[in-house]
């Protein structure tokens, strides 16, 4: 009898102890999918970053970046993109003068070099794309131009950008390569302030980059020349040191890097780097 009863008591703490440890296990697995799918709205999600976000851009890229700023916002709401273009000679030397940037993306590693050398960089600028220069014609290309020789006939009105500024000095870089010489009716401070010339029919032709002749429609015809294989630019962008929105900042260079952010530049003609 006394064996029946221990054999009768024994089973008894076992079954508690392992229906408790179910009991155990079962709620451990409901607060872990709980847990789960509370997590998963505060991920880094869209809704995560939030301000606005500074851009000091090349004239060249104010198309394409404009049209990935607005994917920015939409991506993340509560966020605004702000950009500054011009000439990235002047926009490196604003920033170096303390204006507040978050962002910089130059036409040229030398004019990004400003900004690194002065310390105003954080991080090391990163190449996203690359641009050729196009001869900018009036519709019709009237004056049978087709040619970078061509420019330098008689009579002609060209205009180029601003030695200081990279488009501008792509096209001595052109222009030496082929032993040319030319005198433009005017220098301008910026790719776009160039191509406006030969919109307004002030000028016969003007040497830009291909994506500006690209973007400026049917108000310009474009003439390839070879020369232009010698004066491609390197387009660098970096993370400002003083940054006021950095995460946000980082964000808008991770979307211009992106296949989409790719997608856009190289649909208005850049080349991949």
């Amino acid at each position: 009898m006394t064996r029946t009863a221990r054999r009768t008591r024994r089973p008894l703490p076992y079954a508690a102890g392992a229906a408790a440890a179910l009991l155990v296990l079962s709620a451990c697995s409901s607060g872990a999918s709980g847990s789960d799918s509370s997590a998963k709205p505060d991920s880094s999600g869209p809704g995560k970053l939030s301000g606005e976000v500074t851009v000091f851009a090349a004239a060249s890229l104010k198309e394409s970046f404009t049209t990935l700023g607005e994917q920015f916002e939409r991506e993340h709401p509560g966020t605004k993109v702000t950009f500054s273009f011009g000439g990235s000679d002047s926009l490196a030397a604003s920033i170096t003068g303390g204006a507040p940037a978050d962002v910089f993306a130059s036409a040229s590693p030398r004019t990004m070099s400003i900004v690194t050398d002065a310390g105003d960089a954080s991080g090391t600028p990163a190449t996203f794309v690359r641009n050729e220069l196009e001869i900018a014609t009036l519709p019709g290309n009237p004056g049978k131009i087709s040619s970078l020789k061509d420019l330098t006939e008689a009579g002609r009105k060209v205009v180029l950008c601003d030695k200081e500024v990279p488009c501008g000095s792509a096209a001595q870089k052109a222009l030496a390569a082929s032993s040319l010489e030319l005198t433009p009716v005017s220098y301008e401070q910026d790719v776009k302030a160039a191509i406006t010339k030969v919109e307004l029919k002030e000028a016969d032709a003007a040497v830009v980059y291909k994506t500006d002749v690209r973007a400026a429609g049917d108000k310009v015809e474009g003439v390839e020349f070879p020369e232009s294989a010698d004066a491609v630019n390197d387009y660098p962008i970096a993370l400002l040191k003083d940054a006021r929105n950095a995460e946000a900042a980082k964000a808008f260079i991770a979307l211009v890097r992106s296949a989409d952010g790719q997608k856009v530049l190289t649909g208005a003609g850049f080349l991949k780097p």
